[in-house]
This record gives structure tokens, sequence and C-alpha cells, in this order.
């Protein structure tokens, strides 16, 4: 890290890529999301965050202005690292149904493998946390995208209905994918989360199939 670290951008402090591929930055995000998980977002302090990240308190602010800041650079780089991972799987399909599904299997697995930043996304989206309130809405957003894409392929295949409302259809996947998810973390993980996948495919399909 030098004086060239930070780059100021209207006001806030980034850091510079370079030194987002550091070791210690990446420690410290996956060290405060453990936190974060474990005692809340709002009861967590730097000090444990430091202490599970295995580094200095002062170290922190080397990398972060503060605990907001990391929780704003994990959601950044969290959102590119699972929707590229997402876009991939999506794109492996040919037809709409198995692109939904890949996609929903893609989501699931990732929030059990990474039980940590399960807990903390579904909170901040109950909680509606002002300082990520814009990265979770680009997140929504994203998703939203992918889904809306799906869904007008399916109908240009004849494989989902055209009367649809399209906003309604996304705000349903995405809030049954959120339920699902939530139902798996009240029950502290204790089945498999990615055998939710079929069960939540088919009633979309079913849902809004085309019948004829």
């Amino acid at each position: 890290m030098n004086e060239h670290s930070f780059i100021e951008t209207s006001g806030r402090c980034f850091i510079s890529a370079k030194d987002k591929n550091n070791d210690k930055y990446h420690r410290i995000l996956e060290a405060a999301v453990s936190v974060f998980a474990k005692q809340g977002i709002f009861q967590s302090t730097v000090s444990q965050i430091a202490k599970e990240a295995g580094v200095a308190d002062g170290t922190i602010y080397l990398y972060f202005k503060n605990k907001d800041d990391i929780l704003v650079h994990f959601f950044s780089f969290k959102a590119k690292q699972v929707f590229d991972l997402f876009r991939q799987e999506v794109d492996k399909a040919d037809n709409a149904v198995e692109k939904l599904r890949n996609l929903i299997r893609c989501h699931l697995e990732e929030f059990q493998r990474d039980r940590n930043m399960a807990v903390v996304y579904q909170s901040v989206t109950r909680q509606n946390v002002p300082t990520v309130r814009k990265e979770i809405k680009e997140m929504s957003g994203m998703y939203s995208d992918i889904v809306l894409e799906i869904i007008e392929q399916g109908q240009m295949e004849d494989s989902v209905r055209k009367d649809l409302y399209l906003s309604l259809v996304k705000r349903f996947i995405l809030g049954a994918v959120e339920e699902v998810i939530n139902t798996w973390l009240r029950s502290g993980g204790k089945y498999d989360l990615t055998s939710m996948a079929d069960p939540l495919i088919d009633l979309f399909i079913r849902g809004i199939g085309n019948t004829n």
C-alpha cells in the first residue's frame, strides 16, 4: 500500500484495482462477513473484524474507511463475482426452461456454499440497510434483468405464456427464491438447499407455462 493506493472520487475513497488483489483486502472482507453473520451488522465492531482477519485494528483503515465501507466493498465485489457465475451458468443452456433451472440452481448452490454471505445478504435486504441500499438495488436489478431475458426467450419459444405481467413474474421468482433461502437459514441449514431447485422450477413453469 502507498499514497497512490487510494483514489478519491466524489468525496469518497476507493481502493485501486491493484490493491483489491491484495490478500489482506480479501481476508478482511471475508472476516467481516463472518463477523456480520454471527454478531449482526449493527452490533459488529472493527476490532472484532480485525481479530477474525488476524490483523491489527489499524490495518483495517489502510484498506477501508470504516465498518460501513467494508460492507459496501463486499457487496460491490461479490455482486460482480456472483453475477458473472450466474451468467456463465445461464449461457450453458439453450432453451428458457433450462436457463431458468441453471439460474435457480446456481443461486441456491452459491448461497449454500457461502452461508455467511447468505445470512448477511438476507439481513441487509430485510432490514433495508441504508449503507448498501444502492448495491442491493443494483444486484436486484441485475437478477431481474437475467430473469426477464429468460422469460422473454420462453415467450418466443412458446414455453411461457405471452399474457403475463413481466414485472410481476420477476418479483414472483425472486421473492420465492429468497423465501426458500430464508426458510433454509431459519432451519440452521439442516437440509440440502439445492434440493429445492427442481421443485421451484416446477412451480414456476407450471405456474407460468403455456398449457396449450
